[in-house]
């Protein structure tokens, strides 16, 4: 794991990344990340990716106290059943990214398996993905819905808001949601026409090479 120093200045880098690539705007999405000493550091309430400081971010200890920085995004409810439901969980990171918050409102979208299965690589990053109900932004509710799934997934999306995604460390996490969007993306382009898409055994075939979580 790395130092917390530069823990701080790699989720800066990342979520300014995503926010210069309009995969969140304003002042919109929250990330978070493990410390050596097993405590978070979480971005500010009401910040923007494209200008977090890395010497304001919220640091929690390892008993969830906030013990420096910024108030943390209200959001919190959401990273903290991430890392208490998946012991693998080193970082949380949730967009407002524009296709996969399209793809959550359009009719017959699988709520157990939000992507179809277009490409290898949202199967071999996220597993499956699960579309949850549309909850006020802030409602602790979010939270003890993802507690709900016993850290089976490690991606949700939240309808008509936006995904959630946990990964082993920050890098992980920014990788995995961002095809997660990708995947969105590609499947309102095809919505309509009769594409290709993976088969059953191909889906399959994936999931056992790469050792996926497919519950």
């Amino acid at each position: 794991m790395m130092s917390e120093s530069k823990l701080r200045e790699e989720i800066c880098l990342l979520a300014k990344s995503m926010f210069d690539r309009g995969l969140t705007g304003g002042s919109t999405g929250n990330i978070s990340a493990r410390t050596e000493d097993g405590g978070l550091l979480v971005s500010p309430t009401g910040t923007s990716f494209g200008r977090l400081d890395p010497a304001r971010l919220s640091r929690f200890d390892a008993k969830g106290v906030l013990v420096g920085g910024d108030s943390p995004t209200k959001e919190m409810p959401l990273h903290s059943a991430f890392y208490e439901t998946r012991s693998t969980a080193g970082a949380v990171v949730h967009l407002h990214s524009c296709h996969s918050v399209a793809w959550s409102m359009m009719p017959g979208v699988d709520e157990d398996n939000f992507l179809p299965p277009l490409t290898p690589y949202s199967i071999m990053k996220l597993g499956k993905v699960k579309l949850l109900p549309f909850f006020m932004p802030g409602d602790p509710a979010m939270g003890e819905a993802v507690r709900g799934l016993a850290g089976k997934r490690s991606a949700v999306m939240l309808a008509n808001h936006g995904p959630v995604v946990a990964g082993k460390d920050i890098e992980t996490a920014c990788n995995a949601i961002e095809e997660l969007e990708d995947t969105a993306r590609l499947a309102i382009l095809m919505r309509g026409y009769d594409a290709r898409m993976l088969s059953p055994e191909q889906v399959q075939t994936v999931v056992t090479k790469f050792n996926v979580e497919w519950d």
